[in-house]
């Protein structure tokens, strides 16, 4: 006769051995079966958990809020002010711009690099095909705002970036001012230079050439330099860089180029 004792005692013998099966049987083949599986997950519960997003790094950033860098309404004259003229590209694809050569355009992480050396950062995203002329213009209407508002010319500085530094040797030529600071990054091909010569344009103020040795769309602005010598330019100077991504290096906010650019800046 078999007792309910028993039948419990041997109920725990079942279970033990159907656990022990289960776990050879495993390691023999990964397919267990519904009783196996039904007594693993008794007496063996797994903890739930949240899957882990997947974040792909190649993927481009999400589209930026560029409103911080907008114009400002009110303007400080104790504040240095900084204008960012960022590349083509942005022009050609919007936001995110991502360049199979050289990466994503980090359009935001440079604004924000600029911001933590106490500069008023203004910048804005140029529409598809602008009028480099024109542009120059809106520009050289900002920084008379600028000295209008009592804003010293020495506080205030143009950072512009190949299609951008074009657009900044024009607003340069514009303002025909001694004191403004100019810094031109990946610019002067010497065909760009050539026409800038034709057509008479000469620099203005303290201008900074920078541009990597090996950059095979932009080059040495000495030409330009020379050509505008006694004519408005003041201080200038140029460095070439040795990162080897030639035009890539206006793509991030690289210290080899926004340190030099801000130490310009901030020269009286």
């Amino acid at each position: 006769m078999i007792t309910i004792k028993g039948i419990k005692r041997e109920l725990y013998l079942i279970i033990l051995l159907t656990i022990s099966i289960s776990g050879c049987a495993k390691d023999l083949n990964p397919t267990l079966s519904p009783t196996t599986l039904a007594v693993n997950a008794t007496f063996f519960p797994q903890p739930t958990r949240t899957p882990t997003p997947v974040i792909n790094p190649l993927l481009p950033s999400p589209t930026p809020d560029l409103s911080v860098y907008a114009f400002p309404a009110s303007l400080d004259p104790a504040r240095r002010y900084l204008l960012y003229l960022h590349g083509k590209i942005i022009e050609d694809q919007g936001l995110p711009a991502v360049s199979p050569d050289y990466g994503e355009y980090e359009y935001t992480a440079i604004l924000e690099k600029l911001s933590e050396n106490g500069f008023v950062v203004i910048s804005e995203q140029r529409t598809k095909n602008t009028d480099a002329h024109e542009y120059a213009k809106r520009v050289a209407d900002q920084i008379t705002q600028l000295l209008e508002a009592r804003v010293p010319a020495q506080n205030i500085t143009v950072v512009g970036a190949s299609k951008g530094g074009g657009i900044t040797i024009e607003v340069s030529h514009l303002l025909e001012n001694p004191a403004t600071h100019f810094v031109i990054l990946a610019t002067c091909s010497p065909e760009t230079v050539q026409e800038l010569i034709q057509n008479q344009v000469t620099l203005y103020g303290n201008v900074l050439s920078i541009y990597d040795f090996n950059d095979e769309l932009a080059g040495s602005c000495q030409d330009l330099f020379a050509f505008s010598e006694g004519k408005g330019l003041a201080r200038y100077d140029e460095i070439v860089l040795n990162i080897g991504t030639g035009h890539g290096i206006l793509y991030k906010p690289l210290d080899e180029w926004i340190v030099p650019a801000v130490q310009w800046a901030l020269k009286p």
